[in-house]
C-alpha cells in the first residue's frame, strides 16, 4: 500500500477487517515491521482521536513517531501555485513537503475543507501533493473530502456488534451550529456501500451528498422511516454539498437530533457517532450515555484502523 485515501485502497474489505481483528488480539505481534521506522504525522487542524490513535498504532509497529502542527510549531505555509508571497505565509507546501519527506519513511496528513472553493476542496488539493512530491506512502488522517481511518474504525466496530449476517445501517443528518465539512459522511457511504449491510442515507433536502460516494445508496428524506428496523444508527452533521450553496448550513432542525423516541423506531439499534459530538444538537444525553452507545468502543478502534494501514505500508516500503 503506497496510499490510503478511500476504501479501494484497502482491497478486499472483508480480508482487511480480518485481519483488523487478528491485530487486535496482539498489538504488538508486528513490532519489528517499524524498528528504525519514522512516521511524520501533519496536522493543518486540530485532533484528539486521530493524533493519539494514529501515534499509539505507529508505537505498536515500533516507530519513531514525529508530530508537527502546521501553523502553530512551524511557518505558515503557501499552498497556491503562483502566488506572490508577501503575505504572512513564509514558506510554500512545494518546498516543504519534500523536505518533511526527508525526515521520515511513512506521512499521515490532516487537512480540512476549507468551503472556500468547492473545486480546491473536491480535488483533495493538499494532501494530493504531499502524495506527488514527498516521496513516500501518504495517508489521509482526515481530509478534505474524506475520512476513510474512521469509516474503517467504524466498519470494525460494526463487524463486531452486529446480531444479523446483514444488518440494517442508517447515516443521519442531525443539526449542528456550524458549517462541517462532509468528509466523515463521505468516506461512511464510501465504505458501506462495499460491505455487506443494508445501507441507508437519511437528510433533509438539500443535504444531498457526493453522488461518487453515495454511489446509489438508498437515500430517504423522511427521518423516521429510515430508522425503522435499524441496527445501527450513525449520526452525522455536514454542511450543504451541491452548488449555489456549499459549505452552507441550510437547516437546525432539532427534530433532527438523535433521541431515545427516534431510537424506539429502530431494532433496538447501536448508536455511532465519530466525535467530537454536540449533545443535545446531535444526540440527547440519554442515547449517548445509554447502554447502546457504542461511541467508546468506535473511538477505540481509530488506533486498530490506524495499525493495519500503517502495517501493510511498513511491508510495502
Amino acid at each position: 500500500m503506497k496510499t490510503y485515501t478511500n476504501v479501494k485502497d484497502l482491497g478486499d474489505l472483508k480480508a482487511a477487517v480480518a485481519e483488523a481483528l487478528e491485530i487486535k488480539k496482539n498489538r504488538y505481534a508486528y513490532k519489528h515491521l517499524g524498528e528504525n521506522k519514522t512516521l511524520l504525522m501533519v496536522f493543518f487542524n486540530s485532533s484528539l482521536r486521530t493524533r493519539l490513535s494514529t501515534q499509539k498504532a505507529g508505537m505498536n509497529l515500533g516507530m519513531n513517531t514525529i508530530v508537527l502542527d502546521v501553523n502553530q510549531g512551524a511557518w505558515k505555509l503557501e499552498t497556491e501555485r503562483g502566488v506572490i508571497m508577501d503575505g504572512d505565509k513564509t514558506e510554500h507546501l512545494l518546498e516543504a513537503i519534500p523536505v518533511m519527506g526527508c525526515y521520515c519513511d511513512i506521512i499521515g496528513v490532516r487537512s480540512f475543507a476549507q468551503f472556500e472553493s468547492k473545486e480546491y476542496d473536491y480535488n483533495e488539493t493538499i494532501i494530493n501533493q504531499f502524495i506527488k512530491y514527498s516521496g513516500r506512502p501518504v495517508f489521509s488522517m482526515e481530509a478534505a473530502t474524506g475520512h476513510p481511518l474512521q469509516a474503517f474504525a467504524d466498519l470494525i466496530t460494526i463487524e463486531e456488534y452486529k446480531k444479523a449476517k446483514r444488518p440494517k445501517v442508517v447515516l443521519t443528518w442531525a443539526p449542528h451550529p456550524k458549517a462541517l465539512p462532509q468528509a466523515v459522511p463521505n468516506s461512511f457511504a464510501d465504505f458501506m456501500n462495499d460491505a455487506d449491510v443494508d445501507f441507508v442515507i437519511t437528510h433533509p433536502h438539500g443535504y444531498e451528498l457526493d453522488e461518487k460516494f453515495v454511489r446509489g445508496a438508498r437515500v430517504e428524506y423522511n427521518q423516521d422511516k429510515a430508522l425503522a428496523g435499524a441496527d445501527f444508527v450513525y449520526a452525522k452533521n455536514w454542511a450543504a454539498y451541491t452548488d449555489p450553496n456549499y459549505g452552507q448550513i441550510l437547516s437546525k432542525d432539532r427534530s433532527w437530533t438523535v433521541s431515545t423516541e427516534k431510537m424506539a423506531l429502530t431494532n433496538n439499534a447501536y448508536f455511532m457517532h465519530c466525535l467530537p459530538v454536540r449533545r443535545n444538537m446531535i444526540v440527547t444525553d440519554d442515547v449517548i450515555e445509554s447502554p447502546q452507545s457504542i461511541v467508546i468502543p468506535e473511538a477505540a478502534n481509530r488506533e486498530i484502523s490506524a495499525q493495519v494501514v500503517l502495517k501493510r505500508m511498513l511491508e510495502n516500503l
